[in-house]
C-alpha cells in the first residue's frame, strides 16, 4: 500500500456514491478504497455473461465465487506487470511493448509472449491476443512433456518402460494432465514400489520358514483354497456326528427329515440345488468317517473331489476314501502356518501382477527411469507457468475493467452504454422488451428473496430447440400488468443473439408505474362488477334450470298431485321481518345517496367537475402514494443477492431509469402509416364530444360565476 493516500474519483447513481474506475493508478491503489465503498463484496462463477476462463483466473481459491481481495489481488498483478497500468482501462489485446520487464517475472513474461508469437509464426506482431495463448497452451498441453508432472502410458517410447508404466497404472491408477489424458505422475510411482517392495519382502518372509509355510511347496495355495472350501461343510459334518453319539435320539433330526426330501423330490433337481447343498455332506451316523468318493452330497461332489485330490492324497496317501475327524484336524493343522502368513499379506495392491512379475519391475531399472521421465516433464513447468502468466494478464487487459464496472461499481448498468455482466439478454413479451432479465437456477428461492426489490417480475422458462433449457426472472419496468400472467409466451434473445421460447411461469407483483396505481381501483371495481355479474348470471341460470326442472316434475307427476289435497301456505314470520330490515337498510342507503347526489346537482357545473375530479383522487391517491413509495424504493441488490452476489450499497432504480429498462413498442417517427382499416370499429365520437362540451360547460360556468363575461362581451 502507497504510503500517501489515493485520491478517489466519484459519481452518483441508484441512490449512492460509486467509484468512477477511470485512471490506472486506481488500479494499483485498489487496496486502498474502503470496502464500504464498493457495489459488490462477490459474486458467483457462474451465470454470468463473462469469458468463463477470465472468471476462474479471478477466483484464486477455486469455490466459485470471485471475493473483493481476489478482485484486489488480480487489479494490482495486472497493475504492476505493464508499464503504465492506463492501458488496462482500454481492454482489448495486450500490446507487447507495454509489458513492464523491469522486473525479473516481467522479463520472463515478456519473453514468454514474444516466444509464443514466434512460435505462431508472426515474431514481429505488436499485441498478443487471448486466441494466441490458447493455441499455445493447447499444443503445449498437448506434447509429451507440458510441465505438469504427469507422464502418459502411451507417450513412452521405449516398450519396457511403457510396460512398467502400465503396471502403474493398472495397480494404483492414475491422475490426468493438463491435456486431460490419464498418466502416472512421481506419487504413483513411489506408492507402487512402495507396495511391490513389501509385496517382495512379505513372500521373501513366507519362503524362508519352508514347509511350515509352505507345506506342500507350490502346490500349497491351491490346497488351501480347497480346504477353505469344503471346510464350513466338513466341520457341519463332524458337529453331526458328535451330536448322534451323544443321543441316539439326534439321529434322524441331524441327518434331515424324510417329510423335506419329499418336497424337494417334487421339484426339478440340479445338483447344485440350494435345497440340496443345505443338507449334510453325508449321512450321518454317531462315529462315522466322512466318505470321500461314495455317498457324498451331490451338490458338494466336485468339490469334496478337488478337496480329495489336492488335500488328502498328498497328505495321507492316494488310498485314503474316508476322512476321520483326527485326520481333519490334522490337515487343517498342515496349514496353520500358511494361514497365518497369508494373514499378514503385504503389497496387495500389486498382488495381481503374480510374484515374479514384482520381482522383475524391483530388479530392474523401471523405477530410476520412470523418475528421471517425471522429472524431465516437470522440468518445462516454469515455461507452461510463463505461458499460463502471459493469458493471465492478456485476458485481464481484455476483462478486468470491466468486472470492476460491475463490481466495484455498476457503471455498465447505469451508463446503458452496453448491459451489465448480469444481464442475460431481452425478453419481448406483451408489447414490451425487457433489459433486466438475469440468469435463475430455483425461481422459487429466488422469488422468496427477490420479492424485496419492489419489482414486478415474471419468471419465465426459456427453451430451444435440442432441449437446452433456462430459467430466467424478468423486470417489467414501464407499461401495465393488464395482459401479464403466468401461462403467456415470449420469446428471449441471450446476449449471443439466439432466440429461446419464453413462458411465464410465476410473477412477483409489484407497481410498475404510477400512472397504472391510478387506475388500478377503477380496474379493480371493473373487475368486481364483472365477477359479480358472473355470479348472478350463473345464479339465475340455475335457477332458471330448477324452475324448469320443477315443471317438468309437476307435469309429470300432474295426476298424482290433483288427488292431493293443497296444503294451506304457511307465512314465515321471521323471513318477513328479515325482509323489512332489508327493504329498510335499503331505502335508507338510497335516501342517502339521494341526498348526496341532490346536493352535488345544486352547485356550481364547474365545482360539479371539480368535486368529481376531488372523488377520483380521493379513490386514486391511496394507490398511487403506495406505488409511489415502492417504486422509490426500486432495488436491485435483492434480485443479484438471490443470484449469490453480495451487494453492498444502494442499487436503486427510479422511475426514470427503469422506463429505460423496458421499452414499449412505438411506432417509428419516419413510419408511413395508413389511414385505412379493414375491419374498423363503429365511430364512437361521443366520448370526445362529450369530453369537449364538459370542457365548454366548465369553461363557461366558471365565468358566470366569477362574472367574468360582460367584462369580456365589453
Amino acid at each position: 500500500m502507497s504510503a500517501r493516500a489515493h485520491s478517489w474519483r466519484f459519481f452518483r447513481a441508484g441512490g449512492s456514491d460509486q467509484v468512477a474506475i477511470e485512471r490506472g493508478a486506481d488500479l494499483a491503489h485498489l487496496d486502498q478504497l474502503d470496502p464500504k465503498l464498493w457495489v459488490a463484496l462477490a459474486c458467483p462463477v457462474q451465470g454470468l455473461e463473462m469469458d468463463e476462463r477470465t472468471l476462474a483466473l479471478l477466483d484464486t481459491d477455486g469455490d466459485g465465487r470471485i471475493r473483493a481481495p481476489e478482485v484486489i489481488a488480480a487489479a494490482a498483478w495486472a497493475a504492476a506487470h505493464v508499464r503504465n497500468p492506463d492501458v488496462l482501462l482500454q481492454g482489448g489485446d495486450l500490446a507487447v511493448a507495454s509489458i513492464n520487464d523491469a522486473t525479473p517475472e516481467g522479463a520472463t513474461l515478456l519473453a514468454s509472449a514474444r516466444r509464443i508469437l514466434a512460435g505462431l509464426g508472426k515474431p514481429e506482431a505488436a499485441t498478443i491476443t487471448v486466441a494466441d495463448t490458447l493455441e499455445t497452451a493447447t499444443v503445449l498441453a498437448a506434447t509429451r512433456f507440458n510441465g505438469d508432472g504427469v507422464i502418459p502410458v502411451e507417450s513412452i517410447d521405449d516398450a519396457e518402460l511403457r510396460a512398467a508404466a502400465a503396471d502403474v497404472a493398472a495397480t494404483v491408477g492414475t491422475v490426468l494432465d493438463r491435456a486431460g489424458v490419464p498418466g502416472i505422475s512421481q506419487p504413483l510411482v513411489d506408492q507402487f514400489f512402495a507396495e511391490a517392495d513389501a509385496y517382495a519382502a512379505w513372500w521373501a518372509a513366507g519362503e524362508a520358514q519352508g514347509t511350515d509355510t509352505f507345506p506342500l511347496g507350490e502346490a500349497t495355495a491351491a490346497a488351501y483354497h480347497a480346504v477353505s472350501d469344503v471346510k464350513v461343510k466338513i466341520d457341519d459334518y463332524f458337529a453331526r456326528t458328535k451330536l448322534a453319539a451323544f443321543d441316539p435320539r439326534a439321529l434322524a433330526a441331524v441327518n434331515r427329515q424324510e417329510v423335506e426330501y419329499l418336497a424337494i423330490a417334487a421339484q426339478d433337481l440340479s445338483i447344485s440345488a440350494e435345497e440340496v447343498a443345505g443338507f449334510p455332506l453325508a449321512r450321518v451316523e454317531a462315529g462315522r468317517a466322512l466318505p470321500l468318493r461314495d455317498g457324498v452330497n451331490p451338490a458338494w461332489a466336485a468339490a469334496i473331489e478337488r478337496f480329495r485330490a489336492l488335500v488328502v492324497s498328498p497328505i495321507l496317501g492316494d488310498a485314503a476314501e474316508t476322512l476321520t475327524d483326527a485326520q481333519w484336524a490334522a490337515v487343517q493343522e498342515r496349514f496353520a502356518g500358511y494361514q497365518r502368513w497369508q494373514s499378514a499379506q503385504a503389497g496387495a495392491a500389486v498382488a495381481s501382477l503374480g510374484l515374479p512379475r514384482v520381482r522383475a519391475l524391483l530388479a530392474g531399472a523401471a523405477r530410476r527411469d520412470l523418475t528421471a521421465l517425471i522429472a524431465q516433464d516437470a522440468a518445462t513447468e516454469p515455461e507452461m507457468a510463463a505461458i499460463a502468466a502471459v493469458e493471465r494478464l492478456v485476458r485481464f487487459q481484455r476483462d478486468l475493467v470491466r468486472l470492476l464496472h460491475n463490481f466495484v461499481s455498476f457503471r455498465d448498468f447505469y451508463s446503458r452504454e452496453r448491459p451489465a455482466i448480469f444481464q442475460a439478454g431481452t425478453l419481448v413479451l406483451d408489447g414490451r422488451s425487457c433489459d433486466l432479465c438475469v440468469r435463475v437456477g430455483d425461481a422459487g428461492k429466488h422469488a422468496a428473496l427477490a420479492g424485496l426489490a419492489k419489482t414486478y417480475l415474471a419468471y419465465c422458462d426459456c427453451t430451444r430447440p435440442g432441449g437446452e433449457t433456462m430459467t430466467i426472472a424478468a423486470a417489467f419496468t414501464d407499461g401495465d400488468a393488464d395482459n401479464l400472467m403466468v401461462g403467456r409466451n415470449g420469446v428471449f434473445w441471450d446476449r449471443d443473439g439466439r432466440d429461446w421460447d419464453a413462458t411465464i411461469t410465476n410473477i412477483v407483483e409489484n407497481p410498475i408505474s404510477i400512472r397504472q396505481a391510478f387506475w388500478a381501483p377503477y380496474k379493480k371495481l371493473v373487475r368486481l362488477i364483472e365477477e359479480q355479474v358472473a355470479k348472478r348470471a350463473a345464479a339465475g341460470q340455475d335457477a332458471a334450470d330448477a324452475k324448469l326442472d320443477a315443471v317438468a316434475t309437476t307435469t309429470a307427476n300432474a295426476e298424482t298431485l290433483a288427488k292431493k289435497p293443497a296444503e294451506p301456505k304457511k307465512i314465515d314470520v321471521g323471513t318477513v321481518a328479515a325482509l323489512g330490515v332489508a327493504f329498510g337498510a335499503l331505502a335508507t342507503a338510497f335516501a342517502a345517496i339521494a341526498g348526496y347526489i341532490s346536493g352535488l346537482l345544486r352547485l356550481p357545473f364547474w365545482q360539479l367537475v371539480l368535486a368529481v375530479i376531488g372523488l377520483l383522487l380521493v379513490v386514486s391517491t391511496p394507490s398511487m402514494l403506495i406505488a409511489w413509495l415502492k417504486l422509490r424504493q426500486r432495488n436491485l441488490g435483492p434480485i443479484l443477492d438471490a443470484n449469490g452476489w453480495a451487494i453492498n450499497g444502494s442499487v436503486r432504480m427510479n422511475v426514470p431509469f427503469g422506463g429505460s429498462l423496458t421499452t414499449v413498442a412505438r411506432i417509428p417517427a419516419n413510419a408511413e402509416t395508413s389511414l385505412a382499416v379493414k375491419y374498423p370499429e363503429p365511430p364512437t365520437v361521443l366520448p370526445r364530444l362529450l369530453l369537449l362540451a364538459v370542457t365548454l360547460a366548465f369553461a363557461l360556468s366558471v365565468l358566470v360565476h366569477f362574472k367574468l363575461l360582460p367584462a369580456l362581451s365589453r
